[in-house]
């Protein structure tokens, strides 16, 4: 049995990462989702069965203590991370696990997984990402300029990563990233097994 394959996807605020990922678990029910743990309170419409588990300082710092995270950050006073268990559990049991991490998360599991396929979500223009963000309505205009400035530094990290997928149509964007799971599926690495099995009879 083939371990099973990790994908890292990252993507700035105004990207639409979140929507893509929604659609593609739609599209491939078997893949899993590593949960992240994180220190911040609880926000108004989150739930503690969503996508964070909330935890305190210590438990989240005893988790560094013991290498329990595969990646982790500190971002205003509040640590973010993925658990290692999860992950390592679903890919030694076959299982594919998709990661939604930012760019410096995204680093690091890559120095620590090599072989996990890394997927960047993309607006297609600076003009598109400054109207998403501004649209939203939740944040006034230096908040929106600060966002765009982060943005655009998530976006100069985008070549480090397998793949790019520009979201300007949904649907395509979505189509992208399931083909780039299933073909990274049928990588030649991923199936010496089949291969030496019809070669060896």
């Amino acid at each position: 049995m083939n371990k099973g394959m990790l994908y890292i996807i990252s993507g700035p605020s105004g990207s639409g990462k979140d929507t893509v990922l929604n659609e593609v678990f739609k599209r491939c029910p078997e893949l899993k989702f590593s949960i992240s743990v994180i220190t911040r309170p609880m926000r108004e419409g989150e739930t503690a069965d969503g996508k964070y588990r909330f935890i305190s300082k210590a438990e989240f710092e005893e988790m560094i203590e013991k290498d329990q995270l595969l990646e982790h950050n500190e971002y205003v006073g509040n640590y973010y991370g993925t658990p290692r268990k999860f992950v390592e559990d679903c890919l030694n049991a076959g299982k594919d696990v998709m990661i939604e991490v930012d760019v410096n998360g995204a680093r690091q599991i890559r120095e620590k997984v090599p072989e996990a396929v890394s997927i960047f979500v993309c607006p297609p223009s600076f003009e598109v990402l400054k109207k998403r963000l501004t649209d939203r309505g939740t944040d006034g205009p230096e908040a929106v300029r600060q966002r765009l400035t982060e943005s655009v530094g998530e976006i100069k990290k985008a070549i480090d990563y397998d793949y790019i997928v520009i979201n300007d149509d949904l649907n395509e964007a979505v189509e992208n990233t399931v083909s780039i799971i299933k073909a990274s599926k049928l990588k030649s690495e991923r199936n010496t097994a089949l291969i030496n099995g019809i070669v060896n009879q």
